[in-house]
């Protein structure tokens, strides 16, 4: 069985990394290798040709830099606001807090498309229309929840009698959650903290009504796509792809399984 559970997995692992190994291939391959009969899965011709282009036409860093500016601002303000919620609603009895959960996710069921138009309203009356600001506080409406769940079930895993022991230590409840509840749920913080960047990251809805003189990424990607522009397309995908490779592989050092294991000894 161990065999052929590789080879599943392998078959697996192609099937979801193909398409991302042919968005890098059109994003350094000439327009003749693409635009062919039979076009091959091997680059012949490598160019740089349109990461060039990107790269010194001064159409990236704007919107990459407001992206990485509004993904990493919701994050931390996602966690800030959802951790306190996320650990009284852990505590609460059973039927208040599956009860309030459903209440947040019932927030998740309302269309962003509905949502999006009286907000740009409400931002352009307080003057956070085309902020950095307006766009952090729209894309908490999204994060919010996700992290809330996240962090719940984080909270539900430490033993309360770690809390008791810090109680009898005379340890209060706030430094008992900043000093130990808070480290002890790393693991989930940090979950919490990449599901909230990678949401606003790719938002798209929030961003074509909150957005008019700055683009995000995904705006610029989808410019180019509607313009048929397969190459550069590609290279901006690419580069949207490349900050969600390396935040995931540098917190993975904290998503480790057993992190509680031993916390009551």
């Amino acid at each position: 069985m161990r065999p052929l559970t590789y080879l599943a997995m392998s078959a697996m692992a192609a099937f979801l990394l193909i398409p991302v190994y042919l968005m890098v291939k059109i994003s350094i391959s000439v327009p003749g290798e693409v635009f062919t009969q039979h076009p091959t899965l091997l680059i012949h011709d490598v160019t740089l040709d349109h990461w060039r282009q990107i790269v010194t036409g001064g159409m990236l860093w704007p919107p990459l830099k407001k992206s990485l500016t509004v993904a990493t601002a919701t994050a931390l303000l996602a966690l800030a606001l959802s951790a306190p919620a996320a650990y009284v609603i852990a505590r609460m009895p059973r039927g208040w807090k599956y009860t309030t959960l459903l209440i947040l996710f019932f927030t998740r069921m309302f269309p962003e498309v509905g949502i999006a138009l009286p907000m740009a309203i409400r931002f352009i009356e307080w003057g956070l229309f085309d902020t950095n600001l307006g766009l952090t506080l729209a894309h908490l409406v999204r994060t919010l929840p996700i992290t809330a769940w996240i962090l719940v079930g984080s909270f539900e895993a430490i033993p309360r009698e770690i809390e008791e022991a810090a109680g009898v230590d005379g340890a209060g409840h706030g430094r008992t959650l900043l000093r130990v509840i808070l480290p002890l749920a790393l693991p989930g913080l940090t979950v919490a903290a990449l599901f909230a960047w990678l949401l606003s990251w790719e938002e798209f809805t929030f961003a074509v009504y909150l957005s008019l003189a700055s683009r995000t990424l995904p705006l610029q990607v989808y410019y180019y796509v509607y313009q048929g522009n397969w190459f550069l397309t590609a290279t901006y995908t690419t580069i949207i792809t490349i900050p969600v490779l390396i935040l995931t592989y540098a917190l993975q050092r904290y998503l480790k399984a057993g992190t509680l294991a031993g916390a009551i000894k």
